[in-house]
């Protein structure tokens, strides 16, 4: 993956979604900084989840991932970054009991600064400024002074990174973690709820299933995995003078590591082959994901994992599909039978976020929560009319109680998206959503599961 590849070597390729800066020697500062400062994770953190990710395409795991869609300094808050931990795990809990195998918990967390938009520009009462590109770029404030890109950022980004990578840490090892712990909180948002029963049978059914381990003596006082969680984090590899500022040589195995996050991922605007964004990716051992959206062709989506994966290693490349709910049928057949027969290994899942987002009618960026369900649904349908393995699933989520997705169990309105509204790009389903689909979809992984058992055991 590294022949002819250096940490700097996408500067020869074109790279698209990349801000201008005013002051390229700022930056070069800037960036010469961050590339003395420790590295934000290890190879070895690196290497764990591809092991992990690795058991996931052979079907022995499954991929939760999510958090938000862009982080925001002014939302720096210890207590959003423990209630989105919160709702991950009470999720994880939920899928892994019905799947019966491990949920690999991986957090749009701690990186998640940039964002790609449709456009360079966006114009506002007749008055024309540079897009909003995330925190790490420029500002959210639709002033001049906000929207120049800013290279200190990258400084402040590595900075909050940091500190909440130091507090999911804490969070996973610490005791908040703990089984028993997360357990008891997974019906508190269906309270009231004429649903409440049919994820109350479910509730009771994991909680008896706890219960049996500790009458046989397996508790969070007798195995640590009880008590603690590997959880890891994601986020898009868009800035790239920030992601080759903190690219380092592993001191173990010599081989080169985006120490960013543990998993970058290609965004569908910037996977182009011969881009830069790809040749940044296709040298480090992280594993990558790669957003799959409705312009890619099979034989594109086949040069692209030749690319990321020329070794063919299973856990290195996860296939994010992004296609929106009823077009998941005319796009992901056609991908799968490509990859199963050239024999490529990869891990499929399924973003249900970007190919549902609407404008409601109360002039706001929303997605309804049945297309959300809709396009997961559609992806597992798939998957099983192809024999393969529907093996994760990518939210855009977040622990606090916002209104920005229509529907779900406490039926959102367009009326409703005004009232907590917070996102600073992209709409996320909210805590109550995001475990809603957890049980909605528990039923389906568990057949899923089943099948894939039964069919091993004939």
């Amino acid at each position: 993956m590294t022949q002819n590849w250096s940490r700097e070597s996408w500067r020869n390729h074109v790279a698209l979604q990349m801000p201008v800066y005013e002051d390229e020697a700022a930056v070069a500062r800037v960036t010469g900084r961050l590339a003395s400062y420790p590295p934000l994770v290890f190879g070895g953190e690196a290497r764990r989840l591809k092991s992990h990710l690795a058991e996931v395409a052979e079907g022995k795991a499954f991929l939760l991932q999510g958090g938000d869609c862009a982080e925001s300094f002014a939302d720096f808050k210890a207590d959003n970054i423990r209630d989105t931990f919160r709702v991950m795990l009470q999720m994880a809990v939920v899928l892994t009991y019905a799947a019966r195998v491990p949920v690999v918990k991986v957090g749009r967390m701690a990186g998640q600064f940039a964002k790609p938009r449709s456009a360079p520009t966006e114009t506002v009462g007749g008055v024309e400024l540079p897009s909003y590109r995330g925190d790490i770029v420029n500002g959210f404030d639709f002033t001049p002074e906000a929207r120049i890109p800013d290279p200190e950022r990258m400084v402040t980004a590595y900075m909050h990174s940091a500190a909440t990578l130091n507090l999911l840490r804490a969070f996973a090892t610490g005791g908040y973690a703990d089984l028993h712990r997360v357990q008891s909180w997974n019906l508190e948002f269906a309270k009231g709820s004429p649903q409440v029963e049919k994820y109350q049978h479910i509730a009771d059914r994991i909680s008896a299933a706890i219960d049996f381990m500790g009458a046989c003596g397996v508790t969070s006082d007798t195995m640590e995995t009880l008590r603690t969680v590997e959880y890891y984090t994601s986020h898009e590899a868009l800035l790239l003078p920030y992601e080759e500022a903190l690219a380092r040589v592993d001191s173990t195995t010599g081989e080169p590591v985006a120490c960013s996050g543990h998993m970058l991922w290609i965004g569908d605007r910037t996977r182009q082959p011969d881009g830069a964004h790809v040749e940044f990716c296709r040298g480090v051992i992280n594993p990558i994901g790669l957003k799959c959206g409705p312009t890619l062709d099979p034989d594109e989506l086949l040069r692209l994992v030749d690319i990321l994966n020329p070794k063919n290693e299973a856990g290195r490349l996860t296939l994010i599909c992004r296609t929106g709910a009823g077009k998941v049928a005319d796009h992901l057949p056609g991908w799968i039978r490509a990859i199963e027969r050239e024999g490529r290994k990869v891990v499929w899942s399924c973003d249900p976020m970007h190919g549902n987002t609407i404008k409601s009618a109360s002039g706001y960026k929303t997605r309804p929560f049945d297309k959300v369900l809709q396009e997961v649904r559609e992806f597992f349908d798939a998957h099983g009319a192809e024999g393969t393995y529907a093996g994760g699933v990518h939210f855009e989520m977040t622990g606090q109680d916002v209104t920005e997705c229509m529907g779900g169990m406490q039926d959102l309105t367009s009326e409703d998206l005004a009232s907590r509204y917070h996102t600073a790009c992209d709409p996320r389903l909210n805590a109550s959503q995001s475990l809603e689909l957890a049980f909605l979809l528990s039923a389906e992984l568990e057949e899923i599961m089943a099948a894939r058992r039964a069919a091993v055991t004939v």
